[in-house]
């Protein structure tokens, strides 16, 4: 899987670079300035990924998102930002980003959020999209079966080991796991223990 990294900042972008290289990713390339992010996108090879730093020379906003796409010809292209706010993660989405990343999102979860936006999906912390009473909601629709197994499923458990240890049939916890998802608009197993981090249930 190769991944394109665009960030000014050098310890930032060095960092996340070793990280995502250490957890088996193929290749990743970095670059400081939109500019070198396009030339990249056209020079070649074909990138699963493409991280855009929001601040970044160049970006203009969202503008640099829109001819990143343009560039990448159908490659998802994300927005990492050291800023979390509700109404640019909704726009980026809005103006076609692959996902919006805090910078600040712990190294597991940025790793989750970087596999899920290459397979194709849409990553965005639910709190970013989602207003607190809206929150409390989907996670109090929860049953306390479903929460337990949440819960779980975040310790990185897996769904036999859910089962002894909540005394169920592990084709019980399968259940419990594809409803809970469905609930909280999760893709997968990850996806939804990430949503449950980022609303403070575990």
């Amino acid at each position: 899987m190769r991944l394109l990294l665009a960030d000014d900042h050098d310890l930032v972008r060095e960092t996340l670079a070793a990280f995502l290289l250490a957890e088996g990713f193929d290749e990743v390339r970095c670059v400081a300035t939109l500019p070198e992010a396009l030339q990249a996108l056209s020079d070649g090879p074909r990138y699963d990924l493409v991280l855009l730093d929001y601040t970044m020379p160049g970006m203009n906003g969202l503008e640099g998102l829109s001819r990143a796409l343009a560039a990448g010809q159908g490659v998802p292209v994300a927005i990492i930002t050291g800023t979390a706010q509700r109404d640019l993660a909704k726009a980026a989405l809005e103006a076609g980003a692959a996902g919006f990343v805090p910078k600040t999102l712990a190294s597991r979860a940025m790793i989750a959020a970087v596999q899920l936006m290459a397979s194709g999906d849409v990553f965005a912390p639910i709190s970013l999209l989602m207003e607190e009473p809206e929150m409390a909601l989907t996670l109090q629709s929860l049953t306390r079966r479903e929460t337990d197994v949440l819960r779980g499923i975040c310790q990185g458990k897996s769904n036999k080991e859910i089962a002894r240890d909540l005394d169920l049939q592990e084709v019980t916890v399968k259940l419990h796991v594809k409803t809970l998802s469905r609930k909280l608009g999760a893709k997968n197993r990850t996806h939804a223990a990430m949503i449950a981090r980022d609303a403070g249930l575990t």
